[in-house]
């Protein structure tokens, strides 16, 4: 089955060959031009894996789309698409939910890269023991503190797979960014900074006693709690 993508762009003369690009890779594409359509779209039972968001939509910022549909529990990818190219637009950008970024003018192929790399799925994790304890389920796309589920963004769930794969080790910030986001990824590492930040306000809220720990100038390390 392929995978399935929302492209939301309002300008027909860029949405046309992003549609035709991702058609030829084999994805099941569906294009909206408005925020409210693409809101209509990103309601359970939430059929796009990954959504491509312009933020210079005529109804309404793209920014607000991003955060109205992770309010509405859309775990998908999200990667914005925009002319807006200032550092403080990706942080933004990321805090509102998004994985990942993209400036206009882009190239193709570089497009191509950035979804496959949001649509890739971790490996195997090893699940906690104890029924208190964090546990991941990589097949599922899932994760719970105990039985109850916290809700991840699909950057915030690769990422801690990748922590967790690696639990009580460091992780370097370079293979985070390759695994994570792309192995050819030129943007700022601000990206990954917000990212391990939101993960951890979600893993303490959820009373997850594993803790994202940064080791300063190398990396990451998910470690056990006391």
């Amino acid at each position: 089955m392929s995978n399935s993508v929302l492209v939301v762009e309002d300008q027909e003369d860029i949405a046309a060959p992003l549609v035709r690009t991702l058609q030829r890779e084999g994805y099941d594409v569906t294009w909206v031009d408005s925020g409210k359509k693409a809101l209509e779209l990103l309601a359970p039972p939430y059929e796009a894996e990954l959504v491509l968001l312009d933020l210079g939509l005529p109804d309404m910022d793209g920014l607000e789309v991003c955060k109205a549909a992770r309010d509405n529990g859309y775990e998908g990818g999200i990667m914005i698409l925009t002319a807006r190219d200032a550092e403080i637009d990706l942080v933004v950008g990321l805090d509102a939910g998004a994985d990942d970024y993209l400036a206009k003018p882009f190239a193709l192929a570089v497009l191509q890269a950035r979804v496959r790399a949001l649509l890739r799925r971790s490996g195997p994790v090893e699940a906690g023991a104890d029924d208190d304890a964090l546990r991941i389920d990589v097949a599922a796309h899932r994760v719970y503190a105990g039985e109850r589920e916290v809700t991840l963004t699909g950057k915030e769930f690769a990422l801690l797979a990748v922590l967790a794969a690696s639990r009580d080790k460091v992780v370097s910030r370079d293979r985070l960014m390759a695994e994570v986001w792309d192995e050819n990824w030129y943007g700022s590492t601000k990206t990954l900074d917000v990212t391990v930040g939101r993960l951890r306000q979600k893993l303490e809220a959820a009373g997850v006693q594993e803790k994202v720990v940064a080791v300063r100038g190398v990396g990451f390390r998910l470690e056990a709690g006391e």
